[in-house]
């Protein structure tokens, strides 16, 4: 799927585009990826997860997302730079597929800006525009209020929680929930 490019104003009156990633710019989006994924414990992939990715890979996944029906790649273009990524994916199997997940990540840099609203906004909404959608979901690590409170900002509540689901470098633990927002 792609996405109608859009203008946001950030909180500190920069401009961003939202859109969709090109197959072109799978380097810039990798190196985004791998140093989002080292700056901060509250996602679920870490920087040692990123070996696996290569240019190749990650173009190959580029086309699949756009040339998919079922999931939605946005990235949030600031001057060139991509300081943010989201999807949604729409599940296709018939028990489950009035339910849809969603995942963000925007580098530690552009915190704060609104990236994850506008983000969100645009999930939300093409979410709301497939009839079969009811659910949309997402999972968060324990410990990671300002992701919370954005989800909460956008109706998302706790369902259910995974004791002990998030092992950190140093041995510790930490839950991780899952939160839905119905349609």
């Amino acid at each position: 799927m792609q996405l109608t490019p859009k203008t946001v104003i950030l909180k500190d009156g920069r401009t961003a585009l939202l859109r969709t990633p090109r197959p072109d710019e799978a380097g810039d989006l990798t190196a985004m990826i791998k140093k989002a994924w080292g700056e901060t414990d509250f996602l679920l992939r870490g920087a040692e997860d990123v070996a696996d990715i290569t240019l190749e890979s990650e173009r190959a996944w580029i086309e699949n997302a756009v040339a998919s029906e079922n999931k939605l790649v946005i990235i949030c273009d600031i001057g060139g730079i991509i300081a943010g990524i989201s999807e949604i994916g729409f599940y296709t199997k018939q028990k489950v597929k009035h339910r849809a997940s969603i995942g963000v990540t925007v580098l530690k840099d552009y915190w704060n800006l609104g990236i994850g609203s506008a983000f969100f906004t645009e999930l939300i909404a093409a979410a709301t525009a497939r009839d079969e959608i009811e659910i949309v979901e997402l999972e968060f690590i324990e410990g990671n209020a300002r992701a919370r409170a954005l989800y909460e900002k956008f109706g998302f509540r706790i369902v259910s929680q995974k004791p002990d689901a998030i092992r950190l470098k140093d041995g510790t633990y930490r839950n991780e929930y899952y939160m839905q927002k119905r349609l």
